[in-house]
């Protein structure tokens, strides 16, 4: 098997312990050939995730966000355009209004927060991009005039009133919506007919000359499980969730012990041949 491209999930997978690129990522990243793909495909917004391009000397390269919800080609065609309905949107904000449960929301290069407290510093932290404060209310309104809604409802609390938030919108909207617990206090909420696979594919369509079967992809959540089996080689870092490493061919090194890159170390070693045999 010639692997021809390479993708990878950010937190969890791509990052280290201090949530940046290793040197040792960034030596192998440079050796792969300037036309080898490097895709990245996260719940992150796009501009969280093309400074990490910018770090790779990879810039600019397609982008999966938001889990295949808003698909960018290299020059920043929108290849997928797929969001949650205003009304649905609405719904999540009514059913959190009486908690303490954290809501932010994402559309396309947007990001909205409501409240200045824990949960949005700590996420201009670990993304180094800057929110939009704007009232829930206000962007529906706003997403209403423009006929849009949301690629991502981002809700952090408790592990107890996120598990409780889970299992409303569960029973109610499991046909409709991709609920994703990245962790127990965080819910990540997506369009049901997305993925990161979907989004992968259509980036491959778009602008290049093979398909899934030439990719190699990384991941270690729930959300990477059908871009693992749906590549020719799906590896899984050594702290992935069990389901993970379950469909993988191979399972790499923990992310904070360069996992990623000690994979792809062997990939261009062996000049980009994988034996389906190992």
């Amino acid at each position: 098997m010639k692997i021809k491209a390479f993708c990878s999930d950010i937190d969890g997978t791509l990052l280290n312990s201090v949530r940046d690129l290793s040197p040792r990522l960034k030596a192998v990243v440079a050796d792969l050939p300037v036309d080898f793909p490097v895709i990245l495909a996260s719940s992150r917004m796009p501009d969280a995730m093309r400074h990490l391009l910018h770090d790779m000397n990879r810039f600019p390269q397609p982008l999966i966000s938001y889990n295949g919800g808003y698909v960018l080609s290299a020059d920043g065609e929108v290849l997928e355009d797929v969001s949650i309905s205003v009304e649905l949107v609405a719904k999540i904000l009514q059913l959190t209004h009486k908690t303490d449960i954290h809501v932010s929301l994402y559309q396309g290069e947007n990001w909205y927060e409501e409240k200045d407290d824990y949960w949005s510093q700590r996420e201009v932290r670990n993304t180094k991009v800057a929110c939009t404060w704007l009232p829930g209310q206000d962007v529906l309104d706003l997403w209403s005039k423009d006929n849009s809604g949301a690629h991502k409802v981002m809700c952090m609390g408790t592990n107890e009133e996120i598990a409780w938030l889970f299992g409303e919108l569960h029973f109610e909207h499991s046909l409709d919506l991709h609920l994703y617990r990245s962790s127990d206090t965080y819910l990540e909420i997506a369009p049901k007919a997305i993925s990161k696979a979907t989004g992968l594919k259509k980036i491959l369509e778009n602008a290049y000359d093979f398909g899934m079967e030439s990719v190699v992809a990384f991941g270690d959540n729930y959300n990477d499980i059908d871009l693992l089996q749906s590549v020719g080689w799906g590896v899984a870092v050594e702290n992935a969730r069990m389901e993970v490493k379950a469909v993988a061919n191979e399972i790499t090194h923990h992310n904070k012990e360069d996992g990623v890159a000690a994979s792809l170390e062997k990939i261009r070693n062996s000049k980009f041949e994988i034996s389906t045999e190992i």
